[in-house]
């Protein structure tokens, strides 16, 4: 097992990797700009779950499939891209009305988890720190059992460094949004969000392509 300067070592990179903005960060912050901080805090909550299922499959060796085919892993990605995308094109040609950020198409919660979970299934940064990340902190020489309990208790760690920073992304974004009560910040909200999940999209594509 990991002794005190790696489980450091760990939990910093965790910190940096999964807080960098990406899909998730993104998804989350709109979410509570545009429809305030409970939805926000369902989208984190989403986002994990999703965590989750790659913890879950990390650990049994499921995700070995993926780096044995990169060809399905490309199809993968870029159908993350595609659902991003798609988002885009659906909040940019979304109607807000005049009061405010919090009326901007919202969305009933459990479609907001739903999307949340989906935006973590396929988005590549996600994938590729588990696929390549958490195995570096395993026990190489171990047996199954034992690598397959690091792997479970890492991908923990992970979930709770996660929530955590999820969670700050949509107070963070909440407590901006409700300095944004206008109709014409409602407009510039919308193509903002709308513009993000495109540019978002197409980075991720452009990354499942290695262009």
């Amino acid at each position: 097992m990991m002794g005190i300067g790696q489980l450091l070592g760990f939990a910093g990179a965790t910190v940096v990797l999964v807080g960098m903005p990406g899909p998730n960060n993104i998804y989350i912050s709109l979410r509570s700009l545009t429809q305030g901080r409970r939805a926000g805090v369902v989208s984190a909550f989403a986002i994990e779950t999703g965590s989750v299922v790659y913890i879950l499959v990390t650990a049994l060796g499921l995700v070995a499939v993926l780096d044995a085919s990169p060809e399905l892993f490309t199809v993968i990605s870029l159908a993350g891209a595609a659902y991003l995308a798609y988002l885009g094109v659906k909040t940019l040609r979304s109607s807000g009305s005049s009061s405010g950020l919090g009326s901007l198409r919202a969305e009933p919660l459990g479609r907001v988890f739903r999307a949340g979970v989906l935006v973590n299934l396929l988005n590549p940064k996600a994938a590729l720190f588990f696929l390549a990340f958490l195995p570096q902190f395993t026990t190489r020489d171990a047996g199954p059992g034992q690598v397959r309990t690091e792997m479970l208790l890492l991908g923990l760690a992970v979930l709770v460094i996660g929530l955590a920073l999820d969670l700050g992304y949509a107070v963070g974004a909440d407590a901006i949004g409700r300095r944004f009560r206008s109709p014409r910040s409602t407009t510039i909200q919308r193509y903002l969000a709308g513009g993000s999940y495109l540019a978002v999209s197409v980075v991720a594509a452009l990354t499942a392509l290695n262009l």
